[in-house]
């Protein structure tokens, strides 16, 4: 009998002998993430993400084991946000967490991030302004659809006379969606803008296959939607089954410019009209409209402002404007495309504030000729089939079939400020 016992004590220990190896090497692998990351300036989460508080983390790895986005890791026994920069802010990971150790917050005490003063019903200090979803604080996409929807509930008891519309929405996120729908159960005088030119908000800029995480949402004319874990592709044909279903109507790539008092109500501004509503719902993402190159030809349809789908652009000459993370990963994506000619233009003589896995990767694709880089150039004009590139004193045209603008965005913080709403700044405050 001690012979067995021996043996099944030597089996055990060998076991726990690995799994220890196998945690010290994950955690000095979450480490070595977490330490490049600070050094390239990546470690600021924009939006919402989770804090763990120390005292109370045991280590589990249960948040590691919920989050499809490889944000957290494992380091000196405590998870971490290790990667900021994947993390949406699903959640997940405080739900998941045994020990009640996470907490999910807006901003870090080195950058603070603005959120909007809003009453229970969703309502800005300006009386008649009402936002919802991500701009609100909320990304989650149950949450995001309940608001845009408790919101609609609240301005269908305002309706008044005199009015084009009784509430225009600009966005067309879950809370946009789930907001048209309430209004047309209520049979309210409605219109959504969305500057992008699909539906989706966040989740249509999302990776090909990325887990959008969701739970539950119930929407109006549609009824309870069980959605666990879905991917970007699945929800967006979804929402699109939706729309086509309900006769949901939305003006796309049309881009909010100002909200201006009239009487009791406002007018709304976009790139392509004027509406007079009486009340206003914001279900738009906060990372704002794309900043633009103000060039020559940039209104042209294949002119982009974010790469979506790689596969598109099979055999075509394509221009990356920026030098961002999300432009190296848009031309190092595009030159996995066979036929695909890839051109990089930015502004500056070097990139910085990158992850190195995307600066090697393009080094080695510009060694092999699949990626022209252009450092210290600007773009002049954009053709029907070229582009011309200012680069240092001289001029250079490029045959182009497709250009994808990766220059970051402009806040909308600024222009609803113009409006008069108010906002409070967190520096890592729920």
């Amino acid at each position: 009998m001690s012979v067995y016992l021996l043996l099944y004590a030597a089996v055990a220990l060998a076991a726990f002998v690995l799994y220890l190896a196998r945690r010290r090497h994950v955690q000095r692998s979450d480490a070595a993430e977490l330490k490049a990351a600070v050094e390239a300036g990546l470690a600021e989460p924009a939006s919402l993400h989770p804090v763990v508080d120390a005292a109370r983390c045991l280590g589990s790895a249960a948040c590691i084991a919920a989050c499809p986005e490889d944000a957290l890791g494992i380091v000196g026994g405590k998870a971490v946000l290790k990667n900021a920069a994947a993390c949406i802010g699903h959640g997940a990971c405080r739900a998941a967490c045994p020990h009640d150790a996470i907490q999910l917050v807006f901003g870090t005490e080195k950058r603070g991030v603005d959120i909007p003063n809003l009453t229970p019903q969703f309502e800005t200090n300006v009386p008649g302004i009402f936002i919802a979803g991500e701009l609100g604080g909320m990304g989650l996409i149950r949450k995001a659809a309940e608001q845009g929807r408790q919101a609609i509930e609240v301005i269908r008891a305002r309706q008044g006379d005199g009015f084009e519309h009784d509430v225009v929405i600009v966005g067309g996120g879950p809370a946009g969606l789930s907001a048209g729908l309430t209004a047309i159960q209520h049979r309210l005088r409605y219109k959504i803008v969305e500057q992008e030119e699909s539906l989706g908000g966040a989740v249509f800029h999302y990776p090909r296959n990325k887990v959008a995480m969701t739970a539950p949402v119930a929407l109006s004319l549609v009824g309870k939607v069980n959605f666990r874990e879905v991917s970007k592709e699945k929800l967006l044909e979804f929402w699109n089954g939706v729309v086509e279903k309900t006769g949901l109507q939305i003006a796309f790539r049309e881009r909010l410019e100002g909200i201006e008092p009239d009487g009791e109500g406002f007018v709304v501004r976009t790139d392509r009209g004027r509406y007079r509503t009486r009340s206003v719902l914001l279900a738009m993402g906060r990372r704002g409209t794309p900043r633009r190159l103000e060039v020559p030809g940039e209104h042209m349809s294949k002119v982009v402002y974010r790469l979506v789908d790689a596969e598109q652009y099979r055999g075509q000459a394509v221009l990356v404007v920026g030098g961002g993370d999300s432009a190296l990963e848009a031309a190092i994506a595009l030159a996995g495309e066979p036929g695909t000619e890839v051109t990089l233009s930015y502004r500056s003589e070097a990139f910085s504030r990158v992850k190195k896995p995307n600066r090697d990767r393009l080094d080695a694709l510009q060694r092999s000729g699949r990626v022209r880089v252009k450092l210290s150039s600007q773009v002049e004009a954009i053709g029907e089939r070229d582009v011309r590139l200012k680069c240092g004193g001289a001029t250079e045209t490029l045959r182009n079939d497709a250009v994808i603008v990766c220059a970051g965005g402009q806040l909308p913080t600024p222009l609803l400020q113009s409006i008069g709403i108010r906002f409070d700044t967190k520096f890592g405050t729920a």
